[in-house]
């Protein structure tokens, strides 16, 4: 087990003591543990670390598929429960695993069916009966796995049945390295094979994925010898090479064993494995838990000053905690970004996950608001237990005046209990390590002030619209990233400075670009009747440009999301709520417009 030394250390304690030494527990009078509960996304290992663990401990092990316990008759499940335990007391010690065990222990007041409540309470009656004085003084340790645990009922939970709960969270990348090398151990692997670097391009993974990747990457080193064995006997053509008729020359061409000499350049290289991570989506993604953009710095034109303090603020105590910790900063640092609409805050955001290498978990504030009394504050709380689980992670919070407005007389007390719940969280009284939230808003004014207070989203950062030397690199950026051919003859400087451009904001430099593209096109394919075009448009004339006379036209149908009344607004605003990020930018910004 790689990467899991923790945890195997927990069980030990808990599981591997009574289990080996009851004699211990008989002469101090204290009861041992009766369970465990391991929770965590699916493919961590849960199952994997409880058959090692009876198999090291060299016990019996009765592992038990919830659902397979359900029974259609009437009482039928209940006396399979007792059954159950009742052998294991027969065998004990021993160990007994349910897997997915929120499939047959529901939190009894959401219970559809009163089948489930008679299973939870037999369940709990089974576990109060495992006492030392009833088992023959040999323990029987319950070990619970579950990717649900706010699912279970609340009396399976408590000290006396489920003595102790584990996490076992997405690995970090520490942990991903360890777990690389224990699987490849006994795999043919290139020397060069860099696994530090290979444990950093795969944040989000867990065991299971990492499994699939080394198998994947496996399979890319055998396609090889195919490549290059059927190469040698002549076979030229890329498109022979990838088809099926290659294989059967191979295996045609080869009926006997390879020769050693043949088998000897064969082994798995980082490029094989840099071939396979495309083809394997990690676990944390598909179930929803976060993400990992794909925006980098290279995305995002101008705002460098602001990418400096999200540097300072989030990426580098990410990369190089230990640096951080040498001068005392442990907690996390919350960011809140404000400005008007359009301005790269979304973006800024995901850079920021991308070039941390970090998890990223979105969140549009109304999306956690729910109708029904405590569902918000459960959303919210489960927003972080899945960001506890995807470590580092990045929340943001888009929209968060939606989610967390001032409190005050006019407030519901439903969106009071959201505030509060918030404050909670970020208050870190649940571990927050490793977490890193960022929030989002148009108006800051808004947000309620406990928010903002050192601690939770203490550093604020105002995004202004760009200045004319900004709006030109966000013009190169935007253009270089959708490859927008252009005309000779364009001159992007002169329209970043156009007048027209003033109150422009990134979205709007984006919409700019698109509507020229969208005008350069019309001029080459749409200039017929609607009835007469053709359903396929020849792309083999000449190449599209985008040409000046494009962006004049495109200049004076776009027009910008803030007006001169509205950016007058966010300027008072910021110099009210004495918020900016350096007093040069905002100058910078008056002069060159």
């Amino acid at each position: 087990m790689g990467g899991m030394d923790e945890v195997i250390t927990q069980l030990m304690e808990i599981v591997g003591m009574p289990i080996l030494h009851p004699e211990i527990y008989k002469t101090t009078g204290v009861e041992p543990p009766r369970g465990v509960l391991l929770h965590g996304p699916p493919g961590c290992g849960k199952t994997t670390i409880a058959n090692a663990l009876a198999g090291d401990l060299k016990v019996p092990f009765i592992n038990i598929s919830a659902p397979s316990v359900v029974s259609g008759m009437s009482g039928e499940s209940e006396k399979k429960i007792r059954e159950l335990f009742e052998e294991a007391k027969t065998l004990a010690p021993c160990i007994i695993f349910f897997d997915e065990i929120d499939a047959i222990t529901p939190k009894r007041e959401g219970a559809q069916r009163e089948m489930e409540r008679r299973i939870v309470a037999q369940m709990l009656t089974s576990i109060d009966e495992l006492s030392l004085d009833k088992t023959n003084g040999q323990p029987v340790i319950i070990i619970g796995a579950t990717n649900r645990p706010d699912s279970l009922d609340p009396a399976l939970r408590r000290a006396g049945r489920f003595d102790r709960e584990i996490c076992l969270n997405v690995p970090n990348e520490a942990s991903r390295l360890h777990i690389l090398k224990k699987m490849t151990q006994n795999l043919k692997i290139d020397g060069s094979l860099d696994f530090a670097r290979l444990a950093k391009a795969t944040p989000g993974y867990v065991g299971a994925d990492l499994k699939a990747l080394t198998t994947a990457a496996g399979i890319c080193a055998i396609k090889r010898i195919f490549s290059n064995l059927t190469i040698e006997d002549d076979v030229n053509s890329q498109m022979e090479l990838e088809s099926l008729s290659t294989i059967q020359k191979f295996l045609l061409r080869h009926p006997t064993p390879l020769t050693p000499e043949q088998l000897a350049p064969l082994a798995i290289t980082y490029e094989d494995f840099l071939v396979a991570l495309p083809t394997i989506q990690p676990t944390a993604k598909r179930e929803g838990f976060a993400t990992v953009p794909d925006v980098s710095w290279e995305n995002v034109g101008a705002l460098s000053n602001i990418r400096i303090e999200l540097n300072m603020a989030i990426v580098q105590p990410i990369r190089n905690p230990g640096v951080y910790e040498r001068v005392g900063i442990h907690a996390p640092a919350g960011v809140l970004m404000w400005g008007p609409p359009g301005c790269g805050k979304t973006l800024l955001a995901k850079a920021v996950a991308n070039e941390s290498r970090a998890n990223f978990i979105s969140i549009k504030g109304p999306e956690l608001l729910n109708k029904y009394v405590g569902e918000s504050e459960k959303a919210i709380r489960q927003v972080f237990t899945r960001a506890r689980a995807s470590v580092p992670c990045v929340i943001f919070f888009d929209e968060l005046d939606a989610l967390v407005p001032r409190r005050d007389s006019s407030l519901s007390e439903s969106s009071s209990r959201v505030v509060n719940t918030l404050l909670t969280e970020l208050d870190g009284l649940n571990d927050r390590k490793g977490i890193f939230v960022i929030g989002a808003t148009n108006r800051p004014d808004m947000i309620d002030p406990a928010m903002l207070r050192p601690g939770r989203l203490d550093k604020t950062l105002f995004i202004e619209l760009p200045n004319a030397q900004e709006r030109l690199d966000i013009l190169k950026t935007v253009i270089k990233m959708n490859k927008t051919p252009l005309a000779p003859e364009v001159d992007l400087s002169a329209i970043a400075h156009d007048e027209r451009c003033r109150n422009f904001s990134g979205a709007d430099l984006s919409a700019l670009i698109r509507e020229s593209g969208v005008i350069a096109l019309k001029k080459k394919f749409f200039q017929k009747p609607i009835d007469n075009q053709d359903d396929m448009m020849d792309d083999s004339d000449d190449a599209i440009l985008v040409t000046p006379d494009d962006f004049e036209r495109a200049l004076n149908s776009v027009k910008p999301s803030v007006n001169d009344r509205d950016r007058a607004k966010y300027e008072k605003l910021n110099k009210k709520m004495g918020w900016s990020l350096a007093s040069e930018d905002v100058s910078e910004a008056k002069s060159s417009d």
